[in-house]
């Protein structure tokens, strides 16, 4: 029997890299899913691996930083599964620029899919979840938001917003049963790390105890334990998953 048994999750971003491994891994473990995200192809596609596992996945093109769109959603899966179990907030974008090269575009653009788009999902996802008195709410946030880099103050900025609201939400949503955390992850493998040169890999690599990147897998595991029954009892945190990159 998985973990997650009877338990019906929704990933936003999930159409490729670390939200994939984290619809891919939840429906191992035995929930049924409702994945988001721009482009449909590729959710398809994971619908497909989801439904060779045995579970049903519900695939939607949703803006997430759309309020409407977003409501929208989350009634179209509680009226298909009857409830949501666990949200995953992991839709992100990069827009890296240096402060002064950095246009309003660029940081409102970040702002509004990374952490709108997370307080969107949260707030429709809450009430259904407050009416069954259950819930784990989980944000993907990144090690930038603890330690920012030079270059992204608009996404590290988005992501440290996410790790408080994770703890305020935490705080209000603890007496009716619903558990907010964050996972936030190092350098994970990626078509963005892919594309570095070697030797900016290598530099990256150096500063990692673990002596190498993250999988996807490796967050899509954390992410399991936090909506599992496992971490009943935790809420309001970050786990770090990094190699030892940051403590």
């Amino acid at each position: 029997m998985g973990k997650l048994d009877g338990k019906i999750a929704i990933v936003t971003g999930a159409g490729r890299g670390i939200g994939k491994a984290i619809a891919v891994e939840l429906a191992r473990e035995g929930a049924d899913l409702a994945l988001c995200g721009r482009q449909i192809d590729p959710l398809n596609a994971v619908a497909a691996e989801i439904q060779a596992l045995g579970r049903s996945a519900l695939v939607v093109s949703t803006d997430v930083s759309d309020a409407a769109a977003v409501e929208a959603f989350v009634t179209q899966v509680v009226t298909h599964y009857g409830k949501i179990d666990i949200m995953v907030n992991n839709a992100g974008v990069t827009r890296d620029k240096l402060l002064i090269r950095m246009s309003d575009e660029d940081w409102d653009e970040v702002m509004r899919i990374n952490l709108r788009g997370a307080f969107l999902f949260s707030r429709a996802v809450a009430k259904p979840m407050m009416k069954q008195r259950a819930g784990s709410i989980i944000q993907i946030t990144s090690i930038v938001g603890l330690t920012g880099n030079a270059g992204q103050c608009n996404y590290a900025a988005s992501k440290a917003g996410l790790i408080a609201m994770t703890q305020s939400l935490a705080k209000e949503l603890a007496g009716r049963g619903i558990r907010v955390n964050a996972v936030a992850p190092g350098f994970i493998v990626s078509q963005m790390t892919d594309a570095l040169p070697e030797e900016v890999r290598e530099k990256i690599r150096v500063t990692i105890p673990a002596g190498r990147f993250g999988a996807p897998e490796d967050i899509a595991r954390g992410v399991v334990y936090l909506a599992s029954d496992d971490a009943s009892y935790v809420t309001g945190q970050v786990l770090s998953i990094n190699g030892g990159m940051y403590m």
